[in-house]
């Protein structure tokens, strides 16, 4: 079999799982309307299925400092962060980042993947381990793989297996990092922080922590899950990214060790890759500061996710242990989730199809991502049609 036979044996598994539906992925959506409102063909729909968390993406406040560093800097830097891609905004935004958790010292990725890959990368290499939740996010399977650390992973938010494989390691646990997520993507539950920094303390590990999902969802200003547990001082290194609260792109990542600078000397993702657009950089200041500022924002937010998850409980889904902007349905396979997918679109409503290996344990998602925007009216008519929609489940 040759390189491109490999490839159409791909898209022959894609075809078999999903014989009408492939092209349910990578939906175009026409025109934006709004934080909720878009349209897809001939459909206005409400968007739930885009990170969206505060609603942030058509505020004023982003617009116009995206717009005024397009006047004053151009469309781009041409240059990585090494050569001539280091702008004073990127600087100012390192340095609040670290102000906004208290840290001495931040880097800007050009996105939030890299910001994984390359802090992870850097940081562990060959004769080092890294020991990974089993249902973390592709960016720190790859940052781990490119690292050449040895991978060890443990069952999802389970530390009982979490301790017996640092157990295993004996002397080893010096050089192991462990990495977890605020929020993980697929089922929106949160990992136990309290009980990591524990074991982290006990094996003499090091710790980070991706707050991608978390940031502007949890805590008093937005930390994410280091501020709701008030364990910040505890974990080592935090990334995140600006593609969902934030609602700009590119990652960062914040820390009180005083080696963190020097990832921006060994870290491929930073040195090779173009730095942020000046209009990137200066939309995710502003919307750092309505973020940290926004504890209306996430009051509304958790009053929609708290609604729409109760609704899709009720109706009898299985979802996540938890409400979170991430409400996801749980459903046996590929066909009972795009029957809803195909379903919920057709009621003018856009929601994440996942269908495995992305979903975790064999199983396949409807995702919904609640924002702050939403307003009552949306969530209930949400709600009705995914109550409507429950028999669907049942395979005819």
């Amino acid at each position: 079999m040759n390189l491109l036979e490999k490839l159409d044996a791909v898209a022959a598994a894609r075809i078999a799982m999903l014989p009408e539906g492939i092209g349910a992925f990578g939906v175009p959506i026409e025109e934006v309307y709004s934080a909720t409102e878009a349209r897809i063909g001939d459909r206005r729909v409400l968007l739930l299925g885009t990170n969206n968390y505060l609603g942030l993406s058509f505020a004023p406040e982003c617009i116009e400092a995206a717009h005024h560093a397009l006047d004053a800097e151009g469309t781009g830097t041409t240059g990585s962060r090494m050569a001539n891609g280091s702008y004073q905004g990127h600087r100012a935004l390192e340095q609040e980042f670290a102000d906004f958790y208290g840290c001495s010292a931040g880097i800007v990725f050009t996105t939030g993947y890299q910001a994984n890959l390359g802090t992870i990368s850097g940081l562990v290499g060959h004769g080092d381990t890294v020991l990974i939740d089993s249902d973390s996010h592709a960016s720190i399977y790859d940052g781990c793989i490119l690292s050449g650390a040895e991978i060890i992973r443990f069952k999802h938010n389970d530390t009982v297996d979490m301790e017996k494989r640092l157990r295993r390691l004996g002397d080893r646990t010096e050089s192991t990092l462990i990495i977890i997520e605020g929020i993980y993507s697929m089922l929106g539950d949160q990992a136990p922080l309290a009980e990591i920094v524990n074991l982290k303390n006990k094996y003499s590990c090091t710790l980070l922590l991706d707050e991608a999902h978390s940031l502007g969802v949890l805590g008093e200003t937005g930390q994410g899950l280091v501020e709701i547990t008030g364990l910040q001082k505890e974990v080592d290194f935090i990334t995140g990214t600006f593609s969902k609260s934030l609602c700009s792109i590119g990652g960062f990542c914040v820390s009180n060790h005083s080696q963190l600078d020097q990832l921006r000397y060994v870290s491929h993702p930073y040195i090779f890759t173009a730095s942020p657009s000046p209009a990137t950089i200066a939309s995710a200041r502003a919307a750092l500061v309505l973020l940290r500022e926004g504890k209306d924002l996430r009051k509304k937010l958790w009053q929609n996710c708290t609604q729409l998850y109760a609704y899709l409980n009720e109706a009898g889904y299985k979802l996540g242990p938890e409400p979170s902007p991430i409400i996801a349905a749980v459903l046996d396979n590929p066909k009972q989730a795009l029957r809803i997918w195909q379903s919920l679109l057709e009621n003018n409503i856009y929601v994440n199809l996942i269908l495995p290996p992305a979903a975790p344990d064999g199983k396949s998602l409807i995702r919904c991502s609640v924002n702050a925007a939403h307003t009552t009216e949306q969530i209930t008519y949400v709600g009705d049609i995914f109550s409507k929609l429950q028999d669907q489940i049942i395979e005819k």
